[in-house]
């Protein structure tokens, strides 16, 4: 075993299973980025990101995702198509494997924390095959100082072999990928894949179990931010409704871009250390944080370049509509100090609505607040999950089904009693189609949805006229500054009223056909907020 980097500690791998490792223990990024090219496992780009190909993998693979049930998991767990069992034995035999795999191998670990708030720390020891891949972990997860590093002590370890393919009919998985979480051993598996989200979403999804199961503190899948007046503002949705974009707002502090934890004390505190953002279309002119956030330090995932130059192409998706950049957090220039507000105001959530009928901005009841969340309407995004081609309808609980592993109605009960106690406003946010649906209207322009939610911010949509909308029932404002009235009205939008109708009723039919499955758990101010037609 070597050591390597900046630190004098020795590392032992030895205790995980590892044996005769090469490690190379904390190493900064520069290294790590040179690494990455000299082994040929990456390119420069034209600003000095690093640029990486994922390989077969360029999204999550959401069936390959287990969590082991066991004594600790078996009673809590919303057992399904979501969260699917693993064999505990399966687990420590396949774990053994991986671990006899890795041996012998020149290895990179990095020891690192996860939850800003000092009160909820979980400390994470990342082993990966990759260079590339502990980068990312040191864009992702928070940094401890040196000082810390001497009597640093794991909570949880994420284990990361991209090239290591599982035998299903032995190992129990699905296919030769995997990613399982096992809440006794505090390990996160990872195999047979090179998309680094797996790392982070994993390290999420757990701490979706502890820090409600065993702190009462909510864990949501949502960026937020804070104005000048201590205001939080919390930002709800999956991949690609803007979470991220919306979020890098130059008259507010970004706390972070996708995972915080909702303290008893009323404090938001960001999960991460760093911004995973997505880079299609990317442009200067409408996402000039993460624009400039792409320098040395960042990595680029499965972009493409313009002919004969080292200048990215955000445009050319011949490799995945799902191409994104991992950066730390301290390259966006307007950021909370300590990753953590006080004061939630204002919470929105964000659908990228393929129907094209919700309109762009409403503000939602308490009852509507619980019904979309634990609806959690957006599409699917093209490239966000294998096999996921083009934009798809789909309801995903807590707007983060994929990462939630308790039943989706004991996080809406949480976030449902800390929006009372805070007095917040609910916003729901139309990012995705209008004047159609997808194929033929058109994505609403960023500025309007900028505009709209700078206007909630600031109050002006407290006193202006609302209308209601005849299907869902939303309260539609019918002025904002900045934002032409008829983009306000979806129906509007549309040349076929008619066919606007049918295709708003089609809509509500889904979210009522979603929703039959939480209606037992649900009481009649949350059944209130259904569609209203």
């Amino acid at each position: 075993m070597e050591n390597y980097g900046l630190f004098t500690k020795t590392i032992s791998l030895e205790n995980m299973g590892i044996k005769n490792a090469t490690v190379k223990y904390q190493l900064s990024p520069d290294e790590l980025h040179d690494i990455t090219i000299e082994k040929g496992m990456g390119v420069e780009s034209s600003t000095g990101a690093l640029a990486v190909n994922t390989g077969e993998f360029t999204g999550r693979s959401p069936q390959d995702r287990f969590i082991v049930k066991d004594s600790i998991t078996e009673d809590k767990v919303w057992w399904g198509n979501i969260n699917l069992p693993f064999d505990s034995d399966k687990f420590e035999a396949l774990y053994n494997k991986v671990t006899d795999y890795l041996s012998g191998k020149e290895l990179y670990v990095r020891d690192s924390y996860v939850c800003a708030d000092p009160n909820y720390r979980l400390n994470v020891r990342v082993v990966t095959e990759y260079p590339w891949s502990n980068l990312f972990c040191y864009n992702m997860f928070l940094r401890p100082e040196d000082s810390e590093l001497e009597d640093f002590s794991a909570d949880w370890h994420v284990v990361c072999a991209p090239g290591f393919k599982a035998d299903p009919a032995v190992d129990g998985t699905r296919q030769s990928n995997f990613a399982i979480l096992d809440f006794t051993r505090k390990i996160a598996l990872i195999g047979g894949t090179g998309y680094t989200g797996e790392m982070k979403k994993g390290i999420f999804s757990a701490l979706n179990f502890i820090l409600p199961v065993y702190e009462n503190t909510l864990p949501m899948h949502c960026s937020a931010n804070v104005g000048e007046d201590g205001d939080t503002a919390i930002f709800f949705g999956l991949s690609g409704t803007g979470k991220t974009t919306l979020s890098a707002d130059p008259d507010r502090k970004l706390i972070g871009d996708d995972e915080h934890g909702w303290t008893n004390e009323n404090t938001v505190f960001n999960f991460e250390g760093g911004c995973y953002a997505k880079v299609i279309n990317l442009t200067e002119e409408n996402e000039p944080d993460i624009y400039h956030a792409i320098k040395r330090g960042a990595i680029l995932e499965n972009v493409i370049f313009e002919e004969g130059s080292n200048v990215v192409d955000y445009e050319d998706i011949s490799i995945t509509q799902n191409t994104r950049v991992s950066y730390p957090i301290y390259h966006i220039d307007n950021i909370q100090p300590g990753s953590i507000g006080k004061n939630p105001k204002n919470i929105f959530f964000l659908t990228a609505d393929a129907f094209g009928v919700l309109p762009p901005i409403s503000k939602l009841t308490p009852g509507q607040a619980a019904y979309h969340f634990i609806s959690g309407y957006t599409a699917k995004v093209a490239g966000t999950e294998a096999g996921v081609n083009e934009p798809q309808p789909n309801f995903s609980a807590c707007f983060g089904a994929p990462f939630m592993p308790l039943h989706p109605t004991k996080y809406a009960e949480m976030l449902s009693k800390k929006m009372k106690d805070a007095g917040v406003n609910v916003w729901l946010v139309n990012t995705g189609w209008t004047g159609g649906p997808y194929g033929t209207g058109s994505r609403m322009k960023l500025k309007y949805t900028r505009a709209m939610i700078t206007a909630a911010l600031n109050g002006e949509l407290d006193n202006v006229d609302y209308t209601t909308h005849e299907v869902f029932g939303l309260a539609k404002p019918q002025s904002c500054p900045n934002v032409p009235s008829e983009v306000l009205n979806p129906r509007n939008t549309w040349e076929d009223k008619e066919a606007y109708d049918a295709k708003a009723h089609e809509l509500a039919a889904a979210f009522r056909k979603n929703f039959a499955k939480f209606e037992e758990f649900a009481n009649e101010e949350i059944l209130a907020g259904a569609p209203l037609a």
